[in-house]
Formats: C-alpha cells, structure tokens, sequence
C-alpha cells in the first residue's frame, strides 16, 4: 500500500473549502469556530486522549514522551476509535484537525503517527 497522506491543522487556521477531507480529533469543540468553518466529514470525540490524559499532559513538553506512550496504549486498547480515520485514509489524503496552541506537541501529532504506523503494517 502507498503512504497514507495525513495532515494535521489548528482548528483556529485558514483552511479553505478545499483539500483532504477533514476530521475534528479534539474531545471538546474549540471555542469561537463555527461547524461550516471547518468543514469537517466528523468530529471524533472518542479518538481523543482520555480526559484524565489530557489533564495530566496540559501540554507540558516535559511530559511530551510519556504522554505519546500512554496515548497509544489508549489507541490500541480503542480501535474502534481510530478505524474510520485508518479507512478514510486508504481512499485518499485525510487532515486531523485540533485546537491546541502547541502545533508540535498535540495528540493529532500522536495519532498521525500512529496511523501511519499502522496503515503501513496492513
């Protein structure tokens, strides 16, 4: 199978009408933006790290590693969870939409490389 093409964009970004079809990975809606702005095809709330994750991250680099490694464990303990994006991204380009401030260290950066990881295995 070629590469899957994930992107990853800040829901707070120009997007424009066009491009890969578009999913909300966040567990809460980011504040101010309107559902016809992102254009999504879903938001996927249970895709997202546990709240009790979230929390303990808040962010922080210091805690980047762990928390990429206890968000896999929740990944793989939840396939359901991220399957449609896995199947999504077999037909064509697909972009992780989320609400962080921090474009390097967010869980959409984790569970694209956890797709790809995965969609290269199958």
């Amino acid at each position: 199978m070629k590469h899957a093409r994930i992107d990853i964009a800040r829901a707070y970004d120009t997007l424009g009408q066009d491009g890969p079809a578009r999913y909300l990975v966040d567990r809460m809606w980011p504040r101010g933006v309107t559902k016809e702005s992102l254009g999504i095809e879903a938001w996927l709330r249970d895709v997202a790290p546990s709240t009790e994750l979230r929390r303990w991250f808040g962010h922080d680099p210091e805690r980047w590693e762990e928390f990429r490694q206890r968000y896999c464990d929740e990944l793989d303990a939840n396939p359901t969870s991220w399957q449609p994006l896995a199947e999504a991204a077999k037909h064509g380009p697909i972009m992780l939409l989320f609400g962080a401030r921090d474009r390097d260290h967010n869980q959409a950066v984790v569970l694209r490389d956890y797709l790809v990881r995965k969609l290269a295995h199958h």
